[in-house]
């Protein structure tokens, strides 16, 4: 009897607390944040480090993220996801705080919640929604396949591609690499962590084509004349997003409306140009020893 009466204490005891827990579960889920002002939504805003934005980010992908060098010689973070990163803190009272690492490497990051964001120039690709919550696509472009001129009549079309003589590369955990395993079944497919890596390889005649996004093409090819972006590669999900940390709905809220605010006060465009302008100068594309 004592046994029993010390259980039914117990659970006295801890059926409120898992209530109460219970309850406030099923409020952060049905919380409506949309109807909220900003202030309120500030408010209701959790992140990994209070206080700050916490990004995750692969600074190999001009002109989304990349190291410009300064007329000091310092590299400092730049690119239009950088600046939007900073645009998005700012509009939520937080401060920014950024971590470069490999591509893959984001995605983990954000799957295990160890940041609060990634921006890596992020497609909203299907398998990611598991890991991931999607932003608003905040810049739409477009995939290319590229080679270098000596090669480029070899490629007339992505058919051209999906032969077994031919090696082709793309990041890996990227679309492109899901779009080079669509059209170059029959290729030597070649997964390489970095884009720098890609363009070295390509450049030194190693693989004979790459899957990379056409904007980060038209980049590297300003810098690399021997470049050629041969053919487009068709992409029904294109468009760029932020992904934020799953359930996170109220800093998906705010992510949104920042996003909505940097693209109708003509912010994000001001980011873009500003991005072409500085990938054309002195960078440095990958991670810093």
């Amino acid at each position: 009897m004592k046994k029993l009466a010390i259980i039914l204490i117990i659970l006295a005891i801890s059926l409120p607390v898992f209530a109460a827990a219970a309850t406030e579960q099923a409020s952060e889920a049905n919380a409506d944040y949309s109807s909220m002002s900003l202030d309120q939504l500030k408010a209701a805003i959790t992140t990994v480090n209070k206080g700050k934005f916490t990004v995750a980010t692969s600074p190999d992908f001009a002109p989304y993220e990349f190291y410009a060098i300064g007329e000091d010689g310092v590299p400092s973070l730049a690119g239009f996801d950088m600046s939007l990163a900073k645009y998005i803190a700012d509009f939520l009272g937080l401060e920014l705080e950024v971590i470069p690492m490999d591509f893959d490497g984001t995605i983990m990051e954000v799957q295990n919640k160890n940041v609060d964001a990634g921006m890596a120039g992020y497609s909203p690709a299907p398998e990611r929604a598991e890991v991931m919550e999607f932003s608003s696509v905040y810049y739409t472009g477009g995939q290319s396949f590229v080679t270098t001129k000596a090669n480029a009549d070899k490629f007339k079309s992505l058919d051209d591609t999906n032969k077994k003589e031919v090696s082709v590369a793309a990041q890996v955990g990227s679309i492109q690499m899901g779009l080079a395993n669509e059209f170059s079944p029959n290729a030597d497919i070649i997964a390489l962590s970095k884009v720098t890596d890609i363009i070295a390889e390509l450049l030194t005649g190693k693989i004979d084509g790459a899957y990379i996004e056409t904007v980060v093409a038209e980049s590297y090819k300003k810098n690399y004349p021997d470049l050629e972006i041969v053919c487009d590669v068709p992409y029904e999900a294109e468009g760029s997003v932020v992904g934020v940390s799953k359930g996170n709905l109220a800093l998906l809220e705010g992510v949104n409306r920042a996003i909505e605010q940097a693209l109708s006060d003509g912010s994000m465009g001001e980011f873009v140009n500003e991005a072409n302008i500085k990938a054309s100068g002195n960078i440095i594309e990958g991670l810093l020893n």
